[in-house]
């Protein structure tokens, strides 16, 4: 699959889908990263939309991030009655990020999506700059040892998940369902 707005606009449009969220990921968040009073979440690359309506159901206002118009129209649709959920075209890596909330965020989450951003540690830096005091950065990411081979390019290495906690205070690590969870601040 390519890299690029339209394959991704297509991809979604097209009615296609990538894994649901699972319920060891929704009990891992509620655990480690309850919604603050007045809190913020920006999710980056947020496809359809899903993870943007559970953390709104948590109590945090949440601006949900992607680059394809196809994922941004249907999760307009698949999540219409999601309150407080501000939906956003932008690339991450490549777009000027003043239409984010210039008062940080309490969380930001990048789902399923970290494997295709193509230089990571600038991306995780740019993000964790925009974390309110003791905000959490959350990845949620395919881990390549329980991906079969032909789907290991949507997948982290080890060493790869070990680099994305370079330069972090706070990096703790969750497996759930062939999927690494890191909590990064």
């Amino acid at each position: 699959m390519g890299y690029a707005r339209d394959d991704w606009s297509q991809h979604y449009a097209g009615g296609r889908d990538f894994r649901r969220l699972g319920d060891e990921e929704k009990a891992l968040l509620t655990e480690h990263v309850p919604a603050p009073d007045n809190g913020r979440a920006l999710e980056v690359c947020c496809g359809t939309g899903e993870l943007a309506a559970y953390l709104a159901s948590l109590g945090y206002t949440v601006d949900a991030a992607d680059f394809a118009d196809g994922a941004l129209e249907r999760a307009g649709t698949e999540h219409a009655e999601a309150e407080g959920v501000r939906w956003l075209c932008l690339d991450i890596e490549h777009d000027d990020l003043g239409d984010l909330d210039e008062d940080g965020y309490d969380l930001i989450t990048i789902r399923l999506a970290i494997a295709f951003i193509h230089d990571r540690a600038h991306v995780l830096r740019t993000l964790a700059a925009r974390l309110r005091e003791d905000g959490t950065l959350v990845v949620i990411t395919p881990i390549a040892g329980h991906t079969p081979q032909e789907r290991r390019h949507i997948a982290l290495d080890e060493d790869e998940l070990a680099a994305l906690t370079d330069g972090f205070i706070k990096a703790e690590r969750f497996d759930t369902e062939s999927l690494a969870v890191l909590l990064l601040g």
